[in-house]
């Protein structure tokens, strides 16, 4: 099925940032305005608008206007367990690959017998 694949990628591009994940995080507690979420990511409006466009326009999050502010929060709550899941897989690959380091880093040097000394470090 040719149009759920295309969804899917399409889906994925949109949290292939990571200032789109911050946000993402950012709105873990509910729906958040703009200036604060700025203010809690350190970014700037302009980089945050663009970004928050990106997740709008592949419907992973909804802007509430209130007056002047604009207030956002995600569509679906299960984004976050999608995160969580592949924070998971990510984390389960470092450790593979800390195990396969640790298999390839050399050994310290043995000491001389009958010297009783430490090798040097």
């Amino acid at each position: 099925m040719p149009e759920l694949s295309n969804f899917t990628a399409e889906f994925f591009k949109a949290l292939a940032h990571p200032l789109r994940v911050k946000i993402l995080d950012g709105l873990r507690s509910g729906e958040v305005g703009v200036n604060d979420l700025s203010a809690r990511l350190k970014v700037e409006q302009s980089t945050l608008s663009r970004q928050l466009s990106v997740l709008r326009s592949s419907n992973i999050v909804v802007g509430r206007q209130q007056g002047q502010n604009v207030f956002y929060s995600v569509r679906d709550p299960e984004i976050f367990r999608l995160l969580d899941d592949a924070r998971r897989i990510f984390n389960n690959h470092l450790i593979d690959i800390q195990d396969l380091l640790s298999q390839l880093a050399p050994s310290p040097p043995a000491s001389p017998p009958g010297t009783g000394r430490e090798p040097d470090k």
